[in-house]
Formats: structure tokens, C-alpha cells, sequence
């Protein structure tokens, strides 16, 4: 991929898209991603972007943010990385914040039956996903094996940590079994060490300065300290968020819980939850402003260890023996992947054989080349109208 051959605006269209379209949860915005960008685009290749997916996958936070925030700083400089997470997370953003404002009437069977939908959908678009994806990064036994390891350990073993060791294990592995190489000299980037040192600066300082008994900070540091820490996707976020929201009373219980459902019924990354979430607190910052801070509080962990990371990444992808620990890594990854299609995307999307039938035949539809985006429109009215029925 040549670096900063875009726009910011070619970058901020793009993701625009993906933001209104990407229906799922992380994992099938990663298929959607690859679609968009690897199949369709060609700002990157298969090889490169699994490398990402694992580089996100070792970060805390969003991973599939993260990969795009990646992809736009790759495309377009700070500011296309900047432009890729806005255009990516402002719709589901503003539709979370219109239910925080009172659309409730978007529960019942109706509902219902779209969100169903929508799972099915998810269910064509991951399956898409792992099967090119398979074919490109375990082209022999030894990587299908470890893929196929790392799917069974995912799921015998379904914790936060997993995905984590599981791909440190195998970028190990393949390291260690790789011939010597002459290793790669790492200059201080300092751009690079200006970003980790705001990470932790902040993870040390905004504690300290919550003690003081500022709303604002205090808002702050509970949403900075889940962004750093969270492990394994959007997902985990949201009992983290109820521990520290929850618990101390701070946001309704019933609320927080329906703002959890409408999470799962829109596009894009689930941390925009985070926006809902400060929206609603009891005492002020909320409303728009609360939203802003737990919005920007939460991601900002992912913007300075993205944004660190990247330029080393760019060097250590080059050495043969790290290269042959991202290749076993990768493997990991698409076993990763092919655990997560069965539980939890497969499991919550067919319910019967008509599911396993519906979601054949959006995946059929995919494999034709139709747009994503209209798969998940016509998958969510045919979950509309067979609640009518």
C-alpha cells in the first residue's frame, strides 16, 4: 500500500458509507472492511490487512475501529485516520441519540424481526469474509492447523483474554520457528513515543485528577480507563460500561439496558454506544455534552496507541522471522474469525432451518457481487415481514 496517495475527503466518503451500511458488530465490519478496501479499492492487500487486524486485535479497544482508523492514517496522513473514525461512527451516533431523545417506539415485534434480520445479514457477511480470507493466509497445513486450533481454543475458551493470547501464541510461535535474521534496527520514532506517552500519562493522571471530585474528569476517566483496558471487541464494552455507569447509579438501569438493544439494531461500531451512554447520565456533563466527552474519552486511547504503533508496524512487517510470527498470527486471526461466525454470529442468527435458508441466500447474493449494504436492507425487510406474518 503506498502511503498517503489519498484525500482526506476520498477517505471521509468511503467510510461515510461504510458507517450508514456496516451492520453486525465488529467482526463483520472487518468482512465489510476487506470488501471495501481490499477486494474493491485495492488501498491494501489481503496480507497487509490481516497484519492490521492483528496489530488491533494485540491493542486494546475497538479492533475493528482501530483497523479503520488505520486504514484512513495509511490512505490520508493523522487527518485521514481522524476522517475515517468520524465518517465511520457519526451515524450510528446520531441515530443513538435520537433513541436517547425518546424514540422508543422502535421496540416490539416489527423491531424485532429486523433486528433478526440484521444477524442474518451479519451471519452472509462474516461468512464471506472468513473464506477468501482462509484461501489467502493459510495456504498450507501448518497455518490451517493453527487456525483451526485457534477456533477450537475460542471457543472451548470464550474470555476476553483469548483472542489476545491466542494470536501473541502463534506470532511466538512462528517466530521462534523461523531462521535467524538480522534484526530490525528501530530508530525512536518520536512522534511515535509522543503518543504512548500521552497514553499512559493519561491512563496515571486522570485518576489523580477524578479524585478531585470534577464531574467532567470523573466522566472522563471512567471512559478513558474502558477504552484503554477493554479486550475483545465492541461487545465487552458494554458490561464494563454497566459496572462503572450502572452500579454508582449514575445512568438508569432500564435505560442503559434499551440503549443496549438499539446498539445492536444499528450501523457501525458499538463503542458509539459510549455516546448514548453520557448522553443519559443523571447529572450533568450529559446531554450533547456528555455525549462528546464519553464519545471522545472512549476513543482516545485508540487514536494514540493506533497512531504509536503504526510507524513501527510498518518497519517490523519487513523482517522475515517477525514476518513468519504475523503469518502464523494471521492464521490465528482467521481461526479467530471462524470461531466468532459460529458463536456468536451463527448461533444468534439461525434459529430454524428458514434462518440457515435466508442466510444462504444473502450470502449467495454477496457472492454475486451484490452491494453489502442492499443485502442488509433487503435481509432486514424480509425479517420485517415475516414478524407481520
Amino acid at each position: 500500500m503506498e502511503q498517503g496517495k489519498g484525500t482526506v475527503g476520498e477517505v471521509f466518503r468511503a467510510f461515510l458509507v461504510l458507517g450508514l451500511s456496516s451492520f453486525g458488530g465488529p467482526v463483520a465490519h472487518l468482512g465489510y472492511f476487506r470488501t471495501e478496501f481490499v477486494a474493491r479499492r485495492n488501498w491494501i492487500d489481503d496480507a497487509a490487512y490481516a497484519d492490521l487486524v492483528a496489530l488491533c486485535q494485540f491493542l486494546p479497544g475497538p479492533a475493528s475501529s482501530q483497523v479503520g482508523i488505520a486504514i484512513g492514517k495509511l490512505r490520508a496522513g493523522y487527518w485521514g485516520g481522524i476522517a475515517a473514525w468520524v465518517a465511520f461512527t457519526l451515524p450510528s451516533v446520531v441515530l443513538l441519540l435520537a433513541f436517547a431523545y425518546g424514540a422508543t417506539r422502535l421496540a416490539g415485534p416489527l423491531a424485532d424481526g429486523v433486528l433478526h434480520g440484521l444477524k442474518v445479514a451479519a451471519l452472509a457477511v462474516v461468512a464471506q469474509a472468513v473464506w477468501p480470507m482462509s484461501r489467502s493466509l493459510t495456504p498450507d497445513l501448518r497455518r490451517r492447523l493453527v487456525a483451526l486450533g485457534a477456533a477450537a481454543l475460542a471457543l472451548l475458551l470464550p474470555w476476553s483474554l483469548t483472542q489476545i493470547t491466542l494470536i501473541a501464541a502463534a506470532a511466538v510461535a512462528g517466530y521462534l520457528m523461523a531462521p535467524p535474521a538480522t534484526s530490525p534496527q528501530l530508530a525512536l520514532n518520536r512522534s511515535s513515543a509522543n503518543f504512548f506517552g500521552l497514553f499512559f500519562g493519561l491512563l496515571i493522571a486522570l485518576p489523580i485528577l477524578a479524585a478531585t471530585g470534577n464531574p467532567a474528569l470523573v466522566v472522563a476517566e471512567k471512559f478513558f480507563r474502558t477504552g484503554s483496558l477493554v479486550f475483545g471487541g465492541g461487545h465487552v464494552v458494554l458490561p464494563l460500561l454497566q459496572a462503572e455507569l450502572v452500579d454508582p447509579g449514575l445512568i438508569d438501569r432500564n435505560l442503559f439496558l434499551a440503549g443496549y438493544g438499539a446498539a445492536q439494531a444499528v450501523p457501525g461500531p458499538l463503542f458509539a454506544f459510549a455516546a448514548y451512554a453520557g448522553a443519559l447520565l443523571k447529572a450533568p456533563p450529559n446531554g450533547i455534552a456528555g455525549a462528546l466527552l464519553a464519545l471522545g474519552a472512549i476513543y482516545l486511547p485508540s487514536f494514540l496507541l493506533v497512531f504509536g504503533a503504526l510507524p513501527y508496524w510498518q518497519t517490523l512487517r519487513a523482517n522475515p522471522r517477525l514476518r513468519a510470527g504475523l503469518e502464523l498470527a494471521n492464521a490465528a486471526v482467521v481461526g479467530l474469525l471462524l470461531a466468532t461466525l459460529y458463536d456468536p454470529v451463527f448461533l444468534s442468527a439461525v434459529l430454524g432451518p428458514l434462518d440457515l435458508v435466508w442466510g444462504l441466500a444473502a450470502l449467495g447474493l454477496l457472492l454475486v457481487r451484490t452491494p453489502p449494504w442492499l443485502v442488509v436492507l433487503l435481509s432486514a425487510g424480509v425479517g420485517a415481514g415475516i414478524s407481520l406474518i
